[in-house]
């Protein structure tokens, strides 16, 4: 790198803020952080952005295709199918073809050790979510098992992930599913994973896209009647842990969007922290108010 691009060093018109927080959090670390929070709160947003809060493990939910349910009789896994590892999960792969309609989402994660914030090279995440009505490949939609994919850490703890924008049904906040185990090895069954959580998306691009966008047919309805507070995942975790867990986005319901989050693993949590769902009811952080009409599965 020349001199003159050298932006780690000092120069005497910038200082502040802007020079310190390298030298405070080291160069490493920082990238890693750079993953989930915009330059927005670098540049004195919430100072919650800037820590490396541990998220909290949730429930998998009806629908993980992971080896741990079973669909009209049979096990559901699509992490032992040839192809899962990729980085366009719009389209079906193995034997499946569907491919999922939808606005284009490009998602950058950086998963990291929740102590000292280092990248977690090497590690793979798979992820997975609904299309754009809340339907779920593999369980109500049976012949594709699109939004669905795994992929592998780099040197930096980051990978890539090219999908759809999700939707909003009746019940839960827009949000993706996430498993993280230590290797792509370890990734064929749920039962190995270091952390199952979920990403939330933010508010005020979900209700633009789902506003703007008539392939999102119901996203309106569904988000107007539910608020992160009252979602029996999210609404159990701390504004801290929510900041954390909320994608950045950035472009627009026209062209798509450009998500990143960094997700920080606590890899001494036990694994047994996560809520059982509740009986007859979506899974999570609690069961629905009282009085409230028992819910389809819902996660």
């Amino acid at each position: 790198m020349s001199h003159h691009h050298d932006h780690t060093e000092k120069h005497d018109h910038d200082g502040g803020f802007a020079h310190d927080l390298p030298i405070m959090l080291g160069r490493r670390r920082l990238l890693a952080l750079m993953g989930g929070i915009s330059a927005v709160a670098i540049a004195g947003g919430p100072a919650a952005a800037l820590e490396c809060v541990a998220l909290p493990w949730e429930t998998n939910g009806p629908y993980p295709a992971d080896g741990t349910n079973v669909k009209d009789g049979q096990v559901v896994n699509a992490l032992t199918e040839e192809g899962v590892i990729r980085q366009d999960i719009r389209s079906s792969f193995g034997t499946l073809t569907p491919v999922a309609d939808g606005l284009q989402l490009d998602l950058e994660l950086t998963l990291v050790n929740a102590d000292g914030c280092t990248p977690l090279e090497g590690h793979a995440i798979y992820i997975w979510h609904c299309d754009t009505t809340g339907l779920y490949s593999l369980y109500d939609t049976v012949d594709a098992n699109y939004l669905r994919g795994v992929a592998i850490a780099d040197a930096e703890g980051k990978v890539k992930f090219t999908t759809i924008f999700p939707g909003c049904y009746d019940g839960r906040w827009p949000h993706i599913h996430f498993e993280v185990f230590e290797s792509a090895e370890k990734a064929v069954s749920g039962d190995a994973s270091l952390l199952i959580a979920q990403i939330a998306l933010p508010e005020t691009e979900s209700a633009a896209v789902y506003a703007a966008d008539a392939r999102y047919s119901n996203g309106t309805t569904n988000l107007g009647r539910i608020t992160i507070a009252s979602d029996n995942v999210f609404g159990d975790n701390t504004a801290e842990e929510i900041a954390q867990e909320t994608l950045a986005l950035t472009g627009d319901p026209a062209t798509g969007y450009v998500g990143t989050v960094t997700i920080p693993i606590d890899l001494t949590a036990e694994r047994g922290t996560m809520s059982a769902p509740p009986a007859g009811g979506p899974g999570g952080g609690g069961a629905p108010p009282d009085g409230a009409p028992p819910a389809p599965p819902s996660n």
